[in-house]
């Protein structure tokens, strides 16, 4: 039985993982996307194509692997009993914080295929690095452990 909980465990992690990285991937790309669709005339032919573009992100990568990392990791989190332990907090926060950035880059994107532009595209090139210093952190939180 032992063995049985230690693998399901470990398939939990690695799909929990698989997942971050997707949902990572989608949040580093949709601002790219964005810089693409920012030099478009509104009602454009491109500005149409970046609009379905971004919308398939978001609807086959984006939201769905946030979903799965968000119910995989307080599987885990259940399961290793990090509940009471000062790192899983501090990772959770920069989860949370993740989440909410995603919340507003879709919003941001959905604004920038109605036709107006939100956002300058340096602007766009900066929140662009939002997710990869957040994901350093949490990296860190989770491997090191500091607290």
């Amino acid at each position: 039985m032992q063995d049985v909980l230690a693998m399901t465990y470990l398939w939990l992690k690695a799909g929990h993982i698989i997942f971050m990285v997707f949902w990572l991937a989608g949040l580093f790309m949709l601002p790219r996307q964005m810089i693409y669709l920012h030099g478009a005339a509104p009602d454009s032919p491109e500005s149409t194509l970046w609009g379905k573009r971004m919308g398939l992100l978001r609807k086959i990568i984006l939201v769905p692997s946030m979903i799965v990392v968000w119910v995989l990791g307080l599987g885990l989190a259940s399961a290793i009993g990090a509940w009471d332990q000062g790192w899983f907090h501090a990772k959770l926060l920069l989860v949370v914080l993740l989440t909410g950035y995603h919340g507003w880059l879709v919003a941001q994107s959905k604004k920038m295929v109605s036709g107006t532009r939100p956002l300058s595209e340096k602007q766009l090139r900066m929140w662009g690095e939002v997710p990869g210093i957040l994901l350093a952190l949490i990296v860190v939180l989770v491997i090191v452990k500091p607290f």
